[in-house]
This record gives C-alpha cells, sequence and structure tokens, in this order.
C-alpha cells in the first residue's frame, strides 16, 4: 500500500470496528474496486477477525500468559494506539503467540506485526547509524552494532526497543522497496551462517556473527533476505 492510500488504511480498520457510516462505507467500497493493496488489506484484516473467533477457548499457555506480564514495561504500546488498529495489533500477536510452541518463529513475527501498526515502527528515527546506536544506551545491556546499507536497497530508517523471549531487544528498522525490515538483536554466543524460514505469510533471516544473534522479519522474498544478512556479514 502506497501512503496514498494512508487515509484509507483508516477507513478499513473503522469499518472493521463497526465505525463506518453509510455514506463512508458506500465510499470505501467503491475504492476497494480499484485499488488492489487497499483490498486485499480489507480481505486480511477480515480474514483475521475469523480466525481470532474461530479460535478455540481453551487456557491460554504459560508462554501467554508471561508475555502479558512483561508487556506492561512498554506502557506507551496500548495507549498510543487506536480502536481497531489496537485490537487487530494484540489480536494478530495474541494468535501468533498461541501457537509459538509449534513455530518458534512466531513470537517474532508478532512483534513485527505490533510494529507495522500506526506509529509502532520506530522508537527512534534517523537514517544516521551513529545516532541510532547510542540510542540504546542505558535501555538495554548491550550494545548492538547498527549498519546502512542505502546503495544496496537496505536503509536504515530508525530503531526500537521490542520483548522477545520475555526480555527487552533491540529491533534495527530497515526499508527495502517500502517494505518495512524487522533485524532483531541480542547477545548470543558462536557463529552461525544466515538461514532464511517463513512464519504465518513473513521471511525471516537468521544468523550468528560477533557475540550476537540476529533475526530479520519482512515480507520481502527469501532470496532478498538473504541478501540482507550477507550484506552484513560482508558477503555480498
Amino acid at each position: 500500500m502506497t501512503d496514498l492510500c494512508a487515509d484509507w488504511e483508516l477507513l478499513i480498520q473503522a469499518e472493521g470496528d463497526g465505525e463506518l457510516d453509510i455514506v463512508a462505507t458506500a465510499r470505501l467500497a467503491r475504492h476497494v474496486e480499484t485499488c488492489t493493496a487497499c483490498a486485499r488489506l480489507q480481505s486480511q484484516l477480515h480474514g483475521l477477525s475469523q480466525r481470532i473467533r474461530d479460535l478455540p477457548r481453551d487456557a491460554a499457555p504459560t508462554r501467554l500468559a508471561a508475555g502479558f506480564r512483561v508487556a506492561p514495561a512498554r506502557r506507551r504500546f496500548v495507549p498510543a494506539l487506536g480502536g481497531f488498529a489496537a485490537g487487530m495489533a494484540l489480536a494478530a500477536s495474541l494468535m501468533l503467540m498461541v501457537t509459538a510452541g509449534a513455530d518458534p518463529d512466531a513470537e517474532l513475527v508478532a512483534g513485527h506485526i505490533r510494529a507495522l501498526q500506526p506509529g509502532h515502527l520506530t522508537d527512534v528515527v534517523s537514517t544516521d547509524q551513529h545516532t541510532v546506536k547510542p540510542w540504546f544506551d542505558g535501555r538495554i545491556d548491550y550494545a548492538p552494532d547498527v549498519r546502512d546499507f542505502p546503495a544496496a536497497g537496505f536503509a536504515l530508517v530508525g530503531g526500537r526497543l521490542d520483548y522477545i523471549g520475555g526480555r527487552p531487544v533491540a529491533a534495527l528498522v530497515y526499508r527495502h522497496a517500502k517494505h518495512p525490515i524487522d533485524l532483531y538483536v541480542w547477545p548470543a554466543s558462536g557463529d552461525a551462517a544466515p538461514s532464511v524460514t517463513s512464519s504465518k505469510g513473513y521471511n525471516l533471516v537468521r544468523w550468528k556473527a560477533g557475540g550476537m544473534e540476529y533475526v530479520a522479519v519482512s515480507d520481502i522474498t527469501p532470496d532478498d533476505m538473504r541478501a540482507f544478512a550477507l550484506l552484513w556479514l560482508g558477503k555480498s
């Protein structure tokens, strides 16, 4: 979806929340007839809402309960989201966390989906790696390496804190052909070559180097994800 469709995105979200009047609903219907991106978003949100309603009403697993215990540490998350957007972000995250036992990458994808909601992609907005790196000082107990690859089509746009595995981690944010990429970074021992997987319609590439583990999440192609990892490793 292009920036020109931002207003229509809000209407699609409001429609899902039952907040549109007849006139606005008719305008939206005419728009999605000619806009493939908005029609796809509308279909995805409707489908997600239905899948949430169809989930079994079993007791939440221990891992999900743990997620609720750490959520208050990021107090700005829920208040900053509005109505439908907040509900869909939380619903998507919960659905992925419920299935995380079978899919170890689901929690990372859930974090990426949360960040895609308006206003949550970055905590610090900057294309300067020397601005983004010191921003993490005092916010986490390690110093992530921050790099930028604009000439190769992977431009740094900022960073944020996220919560993965019950602890705060650094998330570096990039764009590739208008697609956001979240690169999660945390301390880990050993080295590992890039490995590409997929989860819930998103692609992930994971590697270890220099005392850190890196996992990038995006909807770009597996080949582009691998190219991004190789840039980090200086092997492009």
